[in-house]
């Protein structure tokens, strides 16, 4: 019998405030896990809006400390469901020093630690830097109840470095939650994600939140969230592109050993022949 994990990730839309959007996650989390799902992962910053589409010091409010009040309360609901959750949110590690982050919880509701976001934009309609300090706390892989998990956060997708820093670090499923914009990205969504899972030999979980939040911008949020295998397959369908949509797929885990018996890139890397591209 196939050793399989049945995942589950969320794509939805700002509903106007933090409160109801935690309770809408809490739902989304209650539905993956009646239908088996023992892994779950949310949308980047996923009780706000993306509110990196202006520059307002009014959105410092979003931050809270990780592990913090909201860490907590889906500690709860991870212990209650025994499901592994992946939460993407705005982390206040002291007044003034922000960061992109996302807590792994495990199933029995245990804090693992945190990812925070490494590669930060400073582009039209995401002005991240001055939201967000780069990340410091490297690629850490954390050791949950379905296997080994890595988080690679929107803008680092573009960064094939820090997957493969992942892959080295043992990761079996990535996920990269995203916000990315309908008139920039969509000819690299479904092209970049199957690459590094090919490149780098695991599964790729990949989240973007779906709709238009007027009240702040114009980003087309395009939702079409996917796992994809580490044969550059999709797994099952992609998500919407306009619509919120939960999204529960089984993943082979045995296609791993596969993978990796057929393709060896591990054993033929050179980094010895790589220091030109740690340069500056």
């Amino acid at each position: 019998m196939a050793n399989l994990i049945r995942a589950a990730l969320v794509q939805t839309s700002w509903t106007g405030d933090k409160e109801s959007m935690i309770k809408a996650h809490e739902e989304y989390a209650r539905q993956a896990a009646a239908q088996g799902a023992k892994v779950m992962c949310f949308q980047e910053l996923f009780y706000g809006p993306y509110f990196c589409q202006v520059q307002d010091p009014q959105y410092y409010a979003y931050a809270e400390s990780v592990p913090g009040p909201t860490t907590e309360r889906f500690q709860a609901l991870a212990a209650e469901l025994g499901m592994v959750l992946i939460l993407p949110m705005y982390e206040q590690e002291q007044p003034g020093v922000l960061y992109n982050t996302a807590a792994v919880v495990d199933a029995d509701g245990k804090y693992l630690g945190k990812y925070r976001k490494n590669h930060i934009p400073q582009v039209k309609g995401f002005w991240e830097k001055f939201y967000f300090k780069p990340g410091n706390l490297g690629y850490p892989v954390f050791d949950t109840a379905v296997g080994k998990v890595g988080v690679y956060i929107c803008y680092d997708r573009h960064f094939p470095e820090g997957w493969r820093a992942l892959g080295l670090n043992g990761a079996q499923i990535v996920f990269n939650p995203s916000a990315t914009s309908r008139g920039l990205s969509s000819y690299l969504w479904k092209l970049e994600q199957p690459a590094s899972a090919v490149a780098n030999e695991y599964y790729v979980g990949a989240i973007n939140r779906v709709g238009i939040e007027s009240e702040i911008g114009d980003n087309d949020f395009y939702g079409t969230s996917y796992f994809v295998d580490p044969e550059g397959k999709f797994v099952g369908e992609v998500g919407d592109p306009h619509a919120p949509e939960l999204i529960v797929r089984d993943l082979d885990m045995d296609l791993l050993a596969t993978v990796r018996d057929r393709w060896a890139f591990y054993r033929d890397r050179r980094p010895d022949a790589y220091g030109d591209l740690v340069k500056p």
